[in-house]
């Protein structure tokens, strides 16, 4: 069993060290059931002595906590609002690296340039950190969870994120950006993710960020050759070259005039006589939207806090689950504790 004295036998910036070199190199998944192992194989002397002293029980606790926050059907809108905020990332960087009061987190933040009251620390940062599960508090000292802890892991390096996506909203914009991520879009996809009064904002938010564009192309016109046999219709050359460069994906007036070094005068007469001759057609392919190289970096993360939220809530399903073992010793541990209170009372009164 693995023991962490329950405030100053262990420095506390040992287990912080020892909980990021030992948790973050593997799924929490697999430290769950590692933990669960360890657990089998665990006799401790007296409940209580499990309760307050082990490092495993003090984990499971905070995956129990978590899991109740985590079944608020807006903890991934709060989650993400949290993050947007640069102070927050900076006392969630430091409190990974152990226990911090409030007035050493006032020191530390001062030496990176933020300048605060205490109290502005406690209700504006530390608050929204806490109620979505990054961190807890010990005798008014604050540390990182294992979720906070390889969350700040993986957000490392987009503290600017507050300067793009906009704080305290209804994560439109992190969802319009997620489904950019497997390909562009058009207007109407948004449609159906966004409400509809909302996607004009959304996207003109996106690209003046320049996190979003739209496709270089100006020409929404594409030409395309229809099913019709060429071989029984008469050619004249420039025609010809005209069709034998239109490409099953239909191609852009000007684009075809470049192909062909035709002029873009030229290309329309042409392309007229071939519809004429009902060999092309012409259809209007609606505007698409796509993620920019900055785009494209911060909706990556964006889908790893995601699948690792999905993640930590499945394992802390589990934990909650296999709910047992913690029940009993709960019990146990209350029942001693009116034990004692009976024998203080005892020698108390006699």
């Amino acid at each position: 069993m693995t023991y962490v004295r329950s405030d100053r036998g262990m420095k506390t910036e040992d287990y912080q060290t020892q909980l990021q070199e030992t948790e973050e190199k593997r799924s929490l998944a697999d430290t769950v059931k590692e933990w669960g192992e360890t657990c089998k194989n665990c006799n401790p002397l007296t409940p209580i002595t499990c309760i307050s002293g082990c490092k495993i029980w003090k984990q499971k606790n905070e995956l129990r906590k978590l899991y109740k926050k985590m079944k608020n059907p807006n903890f991934m809108t709060n989650l993400l609002n949290t993050l947007k905020n640069d102070r927050r990332l900076q006392i969630l960087i430091i409190i990974s690296e152990g226990f911090h009061s409030i007035a050493r987190l006032q020191q530390e933040l001062k030496k990176r340039g933020y300048y605060h009251s205490q109290q502005t620390i406690a209700e504006e940062y530390l608050t929204p950190l806490l109620e979505v599960g990054l961190a807890e508090e010990d005798q008014n000292r604050y540390y990182a969870t294992v979720f906070g802890c390889r969350l700040n892991e993986l957000i490392k390096g987009f503290c600017d994120v507050e300067n793009v996506l906009p704080p305290h909203s209804e994560c439109y914009e992190e969802t319009a950006l997620g489904m950019l991520l497997d390909k562009p879009k058009t207007y109407e996809d948004f449609e159906g993710m966004i409400p509809a009064k909302s996607v004009a904002r959304v996207l003109n938010r996106l690209q003046k960020v320049k996190l979003v564009e739209t496709a270089k192309e100006n020409d929404y016109i594409f030409y395309f050759q229809t099913k019709r046999d060429s071989n029984t219709i008469s050619f004249s050359p420039t025609e010809r070259r005209i069709y034998e460069n239109i490409p099953k994906k239909g191609i852009p007036a000007r684009k075809l005039a470049e192909k062909t070094s035709i002029s873009l005068r030229r290309t329309y007469k042409y392309l007229r006589r071939l519809k004429g001759k009902k060999l092309v057609f012409a259809r209007k392919r609606p505007k698409s939207y796509a993620l920019t190289a900055k785009g494209l970096k911060i909706a990556k993360m964006l889908r790893g806090i995601r699948n690792f939220t999905l993640e930590t809530s499945a394992t802390a399903s589990h934990v909650v689950n296999n709910n047992r073992p913690h029940e009993l010793l709960t019990l146990a541990t209350s029942q001693t504790e009116s034990q004692k209170i009976d024998k203080n009372h005892f020698i108390n009164n006699y």
